[in-house]
């Protein structure tokens, strides 16, 4: 008999735990999160199509960023909010620090309803208003 312990038939061995298996997974996670986050315009959590232009510029950040969806429904945080809210929302941010808004609008959205949106940022004492688009290819 050998010099090793058995336990019942087979010999007694230490467990391993598998590391590519969940290195897969890991990698599958990775990909699905960027590719849901590309269809995403950041903060509003609804994905749009936004216009494009070919005179955009990348903005270092920003402080809020309000959609208008296809529907014409205002977008913060991923929820739907009315005219007013938005107005009282902007306004309690601005009180705590200097707010700097992005406007993010489906590309099928009606002037009249970028408009409205626009007019409750500035009636919130807010003018640093920027509107996202995506560069055009030349």
């Amino acid at each position: 008999m050998s010099t090793r312990a058995r336990t019942g038939y087979f010999e007694a061995s230490k467990p391993r735990v598998e590391v590519i298996p969940m290195i897969d997974i890991m990698m599958f996670l990775l990909v699905f999160f960027v590719v849901i986050s590309l269809r995403m315009i950041a903060g509003t959590g609804v994905p749009m199509e936004i216009p494009s232009s070919k005179t955009t510029q990348s903005i270092k950040s920003s402080t809020v960023t309000v959609g208008i969806t296809k529907t014409g429904e205002t977008v913060i945080d991923g929820k739907p909010v009315t005219q007013e809210e938005l107005k009282a929302k902007l306004v309690a941010l601005k009180k705590q620090k200097p707010v700097d808004v992005v406007l993010a609008g489906d590309k099928d959205v009606p002037l009249q309803s970028l408009l409205q949106v626009m007019d409750s940022i500035r009636g919130a004492g807010i003018s640093s208003v920027g509107i996202a688009a995506k560069a055009e290819k030349k």
